[in-house]
């Protein structure tokens, strides 16, 4: 059962941020609180001691201070913040946190590049009524929930909680 969570949630979560950012340009706080309320239970069940998820815990707060400071800046947004913070508790302080977040770095400007092709030709999205949600071509901001999604579905199968599944399988 705990291998069936480790497997499901956070790929679950991050897919639904990812689906709700594009759409709405907002990620639901309920997906972070589902990620940082889900870790510390589902990693002590796996067989990491109290002191190993508290470097997790330790290392989703230096990603968000290091967020909350882009965030004051006006470079990122709360729920991006928080979406960011949750998913980097799943990484802990290992090179994995690392990969994830080169990973998002990477699809952030990718999804950048796209967007902001998409808006430069609105006119002809519009008129040849193809179906790309309104609010992706009218919103100033970048739905950048999708490259945390995408740089988390990469780089989560060298986190360790995987790797913990991946070696308790038959």
């Amino acid at each position: 059962m705990t291998q069936a969570t480790i497997f499901v949630v956070f790929p679950l979560c991050l897919g639904f941020a990812a689906f709700s950012d594009l759409f709405t340009m907002t990620i639901p706080n309920r997906v972070s609180v589902i990620l940082l309320s889900t870790f510390p239970v589902v990693a002590l069940l796996t067989g990491f001691d109290f002191v190993e998820v508290c470097f997790h815990m330790a290392a989703a707060a230096a990603v968000f201070a290091v967020c909350f400071c882009l965030f004051a800046t006006n470079v990122m947004g709360g729920g991006d913040v928080k979406l960011l913070t949750a998913s980097a508790v799943w990484f802990g302080f290992t090179p994995s946190l690392t990969i994830f977040i080169l990973y998002v770095s990477v699809f952030g400007g990718l999804l950048t590049l796209v967007v902001l092709f998409l808006r430069s030709q609105d006119d002809l999205i519009l008129g040849a009524r193809i179906p790309i949600p309104r609010l992706l071509l009218t919103a100033k901001k970048i739905p950048y929930g999708i490259a945390i999604a995408c740089g988390g579905f990469a780089a989560y199968p060298s986190s360790p909680l995987m790797q913990a599944a991946f070696a308790q399988l038959p």
